[in-house]
């Protein structure tokens, strides 16, 4: 029997994900704009927080960090240990939840904006109570939206950097040698990835692991840009917040500085706003 699989925050990510995955399973959501609801298909709409947990199995939790300790708060009553978490807020830690929740099984996930289109890179890592099936089910449901990789829980910072902002390096790659998303050179590409896999290696990740991110990274990167026919310019806009890892990594962009002390930059950043927001 097919799980049930609830989404609370239907933004960009979160109806990403729904589009996808109720193709193969039943999909309730919460968002509490319901007007970002009323014209769904296919999906069933509570209106209630705990009420969507309870006809449950599987709860990703899509909203911003900053809404994070109200919607905890929300879920505590009804968390039961049938019921996986999965989080894809970014710096929120698994242990956090789980200080928040008691004994949950929690998985993590930190996917990136070409999701939209079906071409994403997912970092995934487990809590202390979640098993090798959950991480199975989990590498499942984000397959829909592209690529995974399996990572240690302290390399989510490193994923962040890298993949989670990588569209937007792609982006200003494009924008820096006035190439278009459909035709880039192959020596340019190669160049390209080179400096990428260098950077990605830089913040830990082993070679085959960096090749996976960085070369799904650039595809997915492409891809949203043939499909969405937006700009380099504006999807950096849209990769890129306000005190975020993407913005870090620009402002060493601006200085002149390379790809990899631009992932660094914004590494450092994302292992920053984590101990922030998990206070």
């Amino acid at each position: 029997m097919k799980k049930n699989i609830a989404i609370i925050g239907f933004g960009n990510m979160g109806s990403a994900l729904a589009g996808y995955i109720e193709q193969d399973y039943p999909v309730s959501c919460f968002d509490k704009d319901s007007a970002k609801l009323e014209k769904l298909s296919g999906i069933k709409v509570f209106s209630c927080i705990p009420d969507l947990v309870k006809n449950s199995d599987v709860v990703m939790l899509a909203v911003k960090p900053q809404d994070f300790k109200e919607l905890l708060g929300q879920i505590k009553p009804v968390v039961s240990s049938d019921k996986l978490f999965i989080s894809i807020a970014a710096g929120i830690t698994t242990a956090f939840i789980e200080q928040s929740l008691g004994v949950v099984r929690v998985v993590r996930a930190m996917p990136n904006l070409a999701a939209k289109v079906g071409a994403g890179m997912a970092g995934i890592c487990k809590g202390k109570f979640a098993s090798e099936e959950d991480l199975d089910l989990a590498e499942e449901l984000f397959g829909y939206s592209g690529e995974t990789l399996r990572v240690n829980e302290e390399l989510i910072d490193a994923i962040t950097a890298v993949s989670g902002s990588g569209p937007a390096y792609v982006a200003n790659f494009l924008k820096n040698n006035s190439l278009s998303a459909g035709s880039v050179p192959d020596k340019k590409k190669t160049e390209f990835l080179a400096l990428f896999e260098e950077a990605a290696g830089a913040v830990g990740f082993d070679p085959e692991s960096a090749r996976l991110l960085t070369t799904a990274t650039f595809t997915g990167a492409l891809e949203f840009l043939k499909r969405t026919k937006i700009s380099p310019e504006e999807l950096i806009r849209q990769v890129s917040s306000k005190g975020g890892t993407t913005e870090a990594a620009f402002k060493v962009f601006n200085q002149g500085g390379s790809l990899k002390e631009a992932v660094l930059a914004a590494r450092k950043r994302s292992q920053e706003l984590s101990k922030e927001v998990s206070k």
